[in-house]
């Protein structure tokens, strides 16, 4: 059973995230849920971003930080979206982390740090045309990522849409999503057998 830690998107703790973390529990695993918008949650990105500026970046990612301080140090990290601050944050620089899934996003490794810790896995998922996510930068920041690391993985799913995984979501698409999950579940078990 792999310990794991889920950051949400920038729409807040949706029933999608917590769908999506009750299905990686029925798995096996343990899921927390970390809320980094204190019961907040908004009905557009422009919104959710609107309120993450509005609170800093920083803020948001210090709260993830600061969710997982008294817990134990082996834990996989999971990031959805915005989600993927913290997670990539506390991949990269908390000792003892076992793995790291960064969903829909990926920073360059130079934002948290010189380089990728070799002994942490991680898997990045994103879609091949989403704006958000090819546009901005982010397929390359995972290219990247994923070449440097001992053991990383880019998945690619066609479509251009973003926050494809989460169900309570006009923009959840089915068949992606559950690869995206069978593909989730498969990286906790094989963190979890290390």
């Amino acid at each position: 059973m792999a310990v794991t830690v889920l950051f949400h998107h920038v729409l807040g703790l949706t029933p999608g995230v917590i769908a999506f973390a009750d299905t990686l529990r029925g798995g096996g695993h343990t899921v927390h849920t970390p809320d980094l918008f204190e019961g907040r949650t908004f009905g557009t990105i422009e919104e959710g971003l609107g309120h993450v500026r509005e609170v800093g970046f920083g803020e948001v990612i210090g709260r993830g930080v600061r969710s997982v301080e008294e817990m134990p140090a082996d834990l996989v990290y999971i990031g959805y979206s915005m989600g993927v601050l913290p997670a990539q944050k506390l991949a990269q620089t908390r000792p003892g982390a076992r793995g790291a899934l960064l969903l829909e996003s990926c920073v360059p490794v130079s934002e948290f740090g010189p380089a990728w810790p070799q002994d942490v896995p991680v898997q990045v998922h994103g879609m091949d045309a989403d704006p958000s996510f090819v546009g901005e930068g982010d397929i390359e920041a995972a290219r990247a990522l994923v070449a440097e690391a001992k053991d990383g993985e880019l998945f690619l799913y066609p479509g251009d849409g973003h926050l494809f995984a989460d169900s309570s979501l006009s923009s959840y698409e089915r068949e992606p999503a559950s690869l995206l999950t069978h593909r989730v579940l498969d990286f906790l078990d094989y963190v979890d057998a290390r």
